[in-house]
């Protein structure tokens, strides 16, 4: 299993806290080739035990994986989600995004890590930002958005973009059918991707909500819940992605 520490990332006059997860291996034994990364961003819900799992799990796959909370420090829900939801608004200045670069910044300067390889993986409202970040930053190795909305003009917005791997529900009502806007996009600009949707998933497939918050995503024309066939051949797609543009580079180096 993945060893898991909570840490604080220097951002403006008030830290981020985030969760780290890194592999069980004695990072100190590591000899030569500093491992890839990957940074989690979590959906509306900011940073939970569900975020904190699926990054434990990037570890168990032998990433270096850090999962920060772009909630903290914006008030209580739901004056938080609003004040983040605004900054999505302003693509590469707003809030988030400058969140997301220290956040990277800081992971890359961490000796266990390789600051060329390192990756993003976003839910939801957090796809959208690791997608939108992704197209602009020249620091990032390859993106997974899970169920992330996708801009109007994507062939423009998206037309630098790293690779991508990204997964959708077909029973999302708000975000499946932005799965082929996506596709399009990708294909036109010729970027390598793997963009799948799942016909008998809705949003938020792979992400474990329970009490009220699940009661009511499995009613809403979201049909938000988790779908257990879905995540596990999402996640198989996605560290079969990642493996191959990051892991890939050190098998070169090497």
């Amino acid at each position: 299993m993945g060893v898991l520490s909570e840490v604080r990332i220097p951002f403006g006059t008030r830290d981020l806290p985030a969760a780290l997860a890194v592999p069980t291996t004695d990072l100190s034994s590591i000899p030569a080739r500093p491992l890839a990364a990957v940074i989690v961003v979590h959906e509306l819900f900011g940073l939970n035990d569900d975020i904190r799992s699926i990054a434990s799990r990037f570890a168990d796959a032998g990433y270096v994986a850090l999962a920060p909370d772009f909630l903290s420090g914006l008030g209580p829900q739901p004056l938080c989600i609003a004040r983040f939801a605004r900054g999505l608004n302003r693509i590469g200045s707003g809030r988030p995004y400058r969140q997301l670069e220290a956040v990277r910044a800081w992971l890359a300067s961490r000796p266990e890590v390789d600051a060329s390889r390192i990756g993003v993986a976003g839910f939801c409202i957090g796809g959208g930002l690791a997608l939108l970040y992704a197209a602009s930053a020249d620091d990032v190795a390859v993106v997974a958005p899970f169920y992330a909305p996708v801009p109007d003009d994507a062939e423009t917005t998206l037309a630098r973009i790293c690779p991508v791997v990204a997964s959708y529900g077909g029973r999302d009502g708000f975000f499946g059918s932005m799965a082929g806007r996506l596709q399009t996009a990708l294909t036109v600009a010729g970027i390598d991707h793997d963009v799948k949707t799942y016909p008998e998933a809705g949003h938020s497939f792979m992400n474990r909500h329970g009490g009220l918050t699940g009661w009511i995503g499995a009613r809403i024309p979201m049909h938000a819940g988790y779908v257990p066939n879905a995540a596990d051949d999402a996640w198989r797609r996605v560290l079969a992605f990642f493996d191959r543009h990051l892991m890939a580079h050190e098998a070169e180096a090497g």
